[in-house]
C-alpha cells in the first residue's frame, strides 16, 4: 500500500522503519476505506512516522501509546498541532482495532444524576412504549433539571417543589418558542408522574409543569410553491456526489412527506425495488410502506450506483461526503441540506427545516382536493385531528364559506 502513495525508491521503506512501520500499510488501508483521499493518506503516513521516531527517542513501545502519549508528542512539536493530533488519534485508533495497543477501560459516569435519568429512560421504554427520539430528548431535559437544581451534591428528590419546577421553566422560558417550552414541561410531567408511581415523592407534581400558552392549532402550515420547490431542486447539481445525494434526501421529504429522522434512518433493506415499495419506521416504532415513486427511485439510483461506498460500514442510505465516511448526523443534517438548499435558491420561507417539505406535500394535496382521511394516510399520521391543519391553506374552500363584510345602506 504504502508503495502506491510514495513512488520514491527509498520512501517506503524509510517509512516502514520506524516503530510503527509494520502497521502502516494496514493503516493505509483502513483510511481508504473510511474515504480518505490519496493526500490526505499521504499526510497521515508521513505524521504517523514522525510519532514513531518521537516515540522511539521518548522510550514509548508501541503497546503502551495512549492519549497521554500522545499528548507528550504534541508538546514536543510547535507546528501543525492539529494535523498533528488527528493523525496520532487515527493511529491510535487503529492501533486498538489491530488489538496493539489495548483498550483503555470504560469509566461510566457514576453520578446520582446518570443514574436517575437511566432509571426514567427504561420506564419512558418499557412502560410508555416511547420513540428513542423522544426519550433521548425528554431524559435530557430532567438531566439539566436536575443539574440546576442539586448541581453535584445530594439529589434529594423528597425536596422538590412546584416552585422548583417553575423557576426552571421562567428561566429557560425566554428565548425560545412556546412549542419549545411545551416541550420542557412535558418531559418534566413525565418525570414526575414517574417518580410518583415509583413512591419517591409522596405528592403527584406533574400538574404543576404548566404549558405555555397558546391556542390549539393557531398557526398555519409553512410551505412552498411548486415553483419554490422546482427552484429548490435545481440547486442540486446532479454532476456531484452532494448533488446526488441532496437531491435524492429532498425528493423523499417533499414527494413522500418523510420526516427528517426517518430520512436519516432509512436502510438499504428498506428500499423494496422489486415490490417498489420503501419502508419506514415511524413515530412509536410503526411499520409504513410506501410507493417508491419513480422520481424519487431514479434519485435514490443514482447516488447509490455512483456516489455511495458498497464498503462503507453501515446499512444506512445516506452517508457524509467526507472522511471518515459513516452515516449522516440524525435529523439534524437532513435539516441542514434542506436549508442549505433554501439559502442556494435565494428562498426565505419563516420555517426552514426538513418539516418545511413536509408541509408542502400535505398543502399541495389538500389544494388539490385530496380527502383528508387520504391526506392523513399518506403523512401517516394517527388522528385526523391533526391532519385538519391543512385546511387552513385550502384557500378556494374557505372563500366559499366565507360571509360578505357586513353593510349599511351600501356602505361597509
Amino acid at each position: 500500500m504504502l508503495e502506491q502513495l510514495f513512488t520514491g525508491r527509498w520512501a517506503a521503506p524509510r517509512l516502514r522503519s520506524s516503530p510503527l512501520g509494520p502497521w502502516l500499510d494496514s493503516f493505509v488501508q483502513r483510511l481508504a476505506g473510511l474515504g480518505y483521499t490519496p493526500w490526505s493518506c499521504r499526510s497521515c503516513v508521513v505524521l504517523a512516522a514522525d510519532l514513531g521516531r518521537w516515540m522511539k527517542g521518548a522510550g514509548v513501545p508501541v503497546g503502551k501509546l495512549d492519549e497521554s502519549a500522545v499528548d507528550a508528542y504534541l508538546d514536543c512539536r510547535k507546528t501543525q498541532r492539529e494535523r498533528r493530533r488527528a493523525a496520532s488519534e487515527l493511529v491510535l485508533g487503529h492501533l486498538r482495532a489491530e488489538g496493539v495497543t489495548p483498550t483503555p477501560p470504560l469509566h461510566p459516569d457514576g453520578s446520582v444524576v446518570t443514574a436517575r435519568c437511566q432509571l426514567f429512560a427504561a420506564y419512558m421504554r418499557e412502560e410508555r412504549g416511547a420513540a428513542e427520539g423522544t426519550v433521548e430528548g425528554y431524559a435530557a431535559v430532567v438531566r439539566e433539571f436536575l443539574t440546576r437544581r442539586f448541581g453535584s451534591g445530594d439529589l434529594d428528590l423528597g425536596a422538590l417543589t412546584s416552585s422548583d419546577i417553575g423557576d426552571y421553566l421562567v428561566a429557560r422560558a425566554p428565548g425560545l418558542s412556546p412549542k419549545r417550552v411545551s416541550y420542557l414541561a412535558s418531559s418534566l410531567r413525565t418525570f414526575f408522574r414517574f417518580l410518583f408511581v415509583r413512591g419517591e415523592i409522596a405528592t403527584d407534581l406533574s400538574r404543576a409543569a404548566l404549558t405555555a400558552q397558546g391556542r390549539y392549532r393557531a398557526s398555519v402550515p409553512r410551505y412552498l410553491s411548486p415553483a419554490e420547490v422546482e427552484k429548490l431542486l435545481e440547486t442540486c447539481d446532479l454532476t456531484t456526489p452532494a448533488g446526488r445525494r441532496n437531491r435524492a434526501i429532498i425528493l423523499l421529504l417533499v414527494r413522500l412527506g418523510l420526516r427528517a429522522g426517518e430520512v436519516a434512518a432509512l436502510e438499504l433493506d428498506d428500499l423494496r425495488w422489486r415490490s417498489k415499495e420503501i419502508v419506514v419506521t415511524g413515530k412509536s416504532d410503526v411499520v409504513d410502506r410506501l410507493p417508491l415513486l419513480s422520481e424519487v427511485g431514479e434519485a435514490l439510483a443514482a447516488y447509490l450506483t455512483k456516489d455511495r461506498s458498497a464498503h462503507a460500514p453501515t446499512r444506512r442510505v445516506f452517508l457524509r461526503l467526507c472522511a471518515p465516511i459513516r452515516e449522516i448526523a440524525g435529523r439534524g443534517a437532513v435539516s441542514t441540506v434542506v436549508r442549505t438548499g433554501l439559502k442556494k435558491a435565494g428562498l426565505q420561507p419563516l420555517a426552514r427545516g426538513a418539516h418545511l417539505l413536509r408541509h408542502t406535500l400535505g398543502t399541495r394535496l389538500i389544494r388539490a382536493g385530496v380527502p383528508m382521511t387520504e391526506i392523513a394516510e399518506v403523512l401517516r399520521h394517527h388522528s385526523l385531528e391533526v391532519t385538519a391543519i391543512y385546511a387552513k391553506v385550502d384557500f378556494e374552500a374557505l372563500r366559499a364559506l366565507a360571509q360578505p363584510w357586513p353593510s349599511v345602506e351600501g356602505e361597509r
